[in-house]
């Protein structure tokens, strides 16, 4: 299974193996540059299905450090799609891109929140910092909330714009979008705080902004946390309510991973430690998953398609020490893969 081609809308992707979104933290005033053609290129030679462009910050201050990705404006969806045209001509990859907002993780470097005059104010759906240390981050109002969700609609705009194939909302580890999630980090009494179908509201109305500018070629992805590892905190069932609600509105597939918005959470780590979420998100919401963790061979990826725990399987430390992952599993097990043809002489 994990060299047949599967399609989301009317995309097909040639294999299933998917490249995690990661930051790198090489852009300079959020601008792409040679290091990421290299970086996403190598891994589309390496015959990788999908890859999936780090978080990419929809604001300036949605960015997790000053050197992380954006697409705030036009200049820099122009620096990224000479990376998407370079994917699509050289390699049978696709290529999207994850549009995020850090929230109250923002102003970092090194893990670590920087002084506010070499950084910036924090937002955050309450003023709780995600450490007792850190600056409180500002609350953000109604009209403000609505001022992002235009934001997260314009950046999918210009990637589209810029030739990327899908789009995939970051509401993971921790950021503005699981902030608001979390009743932990979302104490809120107004129609954005309280119920699952408020704490909800923020994410299903940047869903319902994308989905207009998309059609039958371009799906959308959802990464989500499935678990914050914490009492009272985020968790998988309101994980499953949240699938549903997303599959109403369209999202064609569920990367799922856990934690990020507790400091200090205790998170039991091994191999394909995430695989059960995904599984029991694609079971019980009825919608495709991706399943990431510590997933490290092809293997391994191959047993998770076939028990039926994920449609696609997202590596991320794995492929950056392997960028030709892909190409290695298919040629450990006889199976095929999209191939550079200048390389055709590798396959005999």
């Amino acid at each position: 299974m994990l060299y047949t081609p599967i399609k989301f809308r009317n995309l097909e992707l040639k294999n299933r193996w998917v490249m995690s979104p990661m930051c790198m933290y090489s852009c300079e005033e959020g601008l792409a540059n040679d290091f990421h053609t290299v970086h996403y290129g190598s891994r589309a030679q390496g015959g990788t299905g999908l890859l999936i462009v780090e978080a990419t910050g929809v604001v300036p201050e949605g960015r997790i450090t000053n050197r992380c990705m954006g697409i705030w404006k036009d200049e820099q969806a122009q620096k990224l799609k000479d990376i998407v045209d370079f994917v699509h001509s050289h390699s049978e990859s696709k290529i999207g891109i994850q549009l995020a907002h850090a929230g109250r993780k923002a102003s970092t470097w090194n893990g670590k929140q920087i002084p506010l005059e070499e950084g910036w104010e924090t937002v955050a759906p309450s003023p709780i910092p995600y450490e007792e240390s850190e600056r409180t981050p500002h609350e953000l109002s109604a009209e403000e909330i609505t001022g992002l969700v235009q934001a997260f609609r314009d950046g999918a705009r210009r990637a589209l714009d810029a030739g990327f194939d899908l789009i995939e909302i970051h509401a993971a580890h921790g950021y503005l979008i699981h902030q608001f999630l979390s009743p932990l980090s979302n104490i809120r009494k107004d129609q954005y705080g309280g119920s699952l179908e408020n704490r909800s509201r923020f994410l299903l109305e940047i869903v319902e902004a994308v989905q207009e500018l998309l059609d039958d070629d371009h799906p959308l992805f959802v990464r989500i946390s499935a678990t914050e590892y914490a009492k009272n905190g985020w968790d998988l069932d309101e994980s499953v309510q949240l699938a549903k609600m997303l599959k109403e509105k369209g999202v064609d597939l569920i990367d799922v991973s856990s934690g990020g918005n507790i400091h200090g959470a205790r998170i039991s780590v091994f191999d394909g430690y995430q695989v059960a979420f995904a599984e029991t998100i694609r079971r019980e919401a009825g919608i495709a998953t991706g399943a990431v963790g510590l997933i490290t061979s092809a293997g391994q990826a191959e047993q998770i398609l076939q028990k039926n725990q994920a449609d696609l399987i997202f590596v991320a430390r794995e492929i950056l020490r392997n960028p030709y992952l892909a190409i290695q599993g298919a040629f450990d097990s006889g199976a095929d893969c999209p191939f550079p043809h200048q390389y055709d002489r590798a396959k005999k």
